[in-house]
C-alpha cells in the first residue's frame, strides 16, 4: 500500500478515536453534574430534616418563658409560691424563709435573705435546720392546736435572757422572764429555748417586748409567736433554730431593712 493510502486509510480511525474520547468525557461530566446536583439535593433535605427535628423557634421561646417569668417573679426565692412572695412588702431588704417538709411536718428549713434595695432580687445569705409546729402549718391558727401560723409577718422587737449579741439593732429586751417552764412536747427539756427571742408579729402589738401578753385579734388564735433557739424538739407554735443562728439572726436584722419571715409548708 502506498504512503497516502496508508494516511487516508489512518484518518477515519483517528476521527473516530477523537468522537469516542469526547463522548465519554461528556457523559463523565454529565454523570459528575448529576452527581453533584443530587448530593446538593440530598444534603439540602438532610440539613431541613435536621431543622424540622427542632421545634420551631416560637414554640421554644413560649416553652421556655414560663420558667424565666418563674424566676423573676419569685425574685430569687425558692420553696415559696407567686401569691406568697407577693406579700413580702416591696420596701423590706431582709427575709426570713421558713419552709416546712410537709403542711402536718414539723421539721423546716430557715433561710436568711437580703437583698441591695427595694425590689431587688434576693440573695440568701445562710440557711438552718429549724423546728416549727408539732401538727404543721394552719392559716387558721387557733390557741393550743399545736400549729404554726402560715404567712407573712413583720419582725419588729426581740429579746431573751441572755444579753443582746453585738451589733443587734432590733430593740431588745433582756428580762429573767426569759424562761421556758415545764416540758417539750416529746417531753425534752427547754433549757436555754429564751436566750434569744425575735417576736414574730402574729396576733400582738408591735414595738412592745415579746413578753408582751397583748393579743389584738383575740385569745382565740393564741400568740406569742417566736423565733427562738431550738430545744431539739417541736414546738407549740413558734419556729426554732440553733442558737448560733440567732446569734445571727439578731447581729443582721436591722429596723431600717424592714425584716419579715415567711412561713409555711413548702410551695406555700
Amino acid at each position: 500500500m502506498s504512503k497516502h493510502a496508508r494516511a487516508r486509510s489512518s484518518q477515519p480511525r483517528t476521527s473516530r478515536r477523537v468522537v469516542l474520547a469526547a463522548t465519554l468525557g461528556l457523559l463523565t461530566l454529565t454523570a459528575g453534574w448529576v452527581y453533584v446536583v443530587e448530593d446538593k439535593a440530598g444534603g439540602a433535605a438532610a440539613s431541613q430534616a435536621r431543622a424540622d427535628a427542632r421545634p420551631p423557634a416560637q414554640d421554644r421561646a413560649g416553652r421556655a418563658a414560663p420558667r424565666d417569668a418563674g424566676r423573676a417573679g419569685l425574685q430569687g426565692l425558692t420553696g415559696i409560691s407567686e401569691q406568697t412572695r407577693a406579700k413580702i412588702p416591696a420596701e423590706s431588704r431582709q427575709l426570713i424563709l421558713v419552709t416546712g417538709k410537709a403542711k402536718d411536718s414539723s421539721e423546716s428549713t430557715a433561710t436568711l435573705y437580703t437583698r441591695p434595695e427595694a425590689g431587688a432580687d434576693w440573695v440568701r445569705a445562710a440557711s438552718w435546720p429549724a423546728r416549727n409546729g408539732a401538727k404543721g402549718w394552719s392559716t387558721e391558727r387557733t390557741y393550743g392546736d399545736l400549729t404554726s401560723p402560715q404567712g407573712v409577718f413583720a419582725l419588729t422587737d426581740a429579746g431573751g435572757l441572755l444579753p443582746a449579741p453585738p451589733g443587734t439593732r432590733l430593740p431588745y429586751d433582756k428580762d429573767r422572764a426569759f424562761v421556758a417552764t415545764g416540758r417539750g412536747v416529746n417531753g425534752e427539756s427547754l433549757a436555754g429555748s429564751f436566750d434569744y427571742v425575735v417576736a414574730i408579729d402574729f396576733n400582738r402589738k408591735p414595738g412592745t417586748s415579746p413578753l408582751d401578753p397583748a393579743k389584738p385579734e383575740g385569745e382565740d388564735k393564741g400568740g406569742n409567736i417566736w423565733l427562738h433557739v431550738d430545744h431539739d424538739g417541736p414546738s407549740q407554735g413558734c419556729v426554732g433554730i440553733p442558737k448560733e443562728a440567732m446569734k445571727k439572726v439578731l447581729e443582721t436584722l436591722d429596723p431600717a431593712a424592714k425584716p419579715v419571715i415567711a412561713m409555711g409548708p413548702a410551695g406555700f
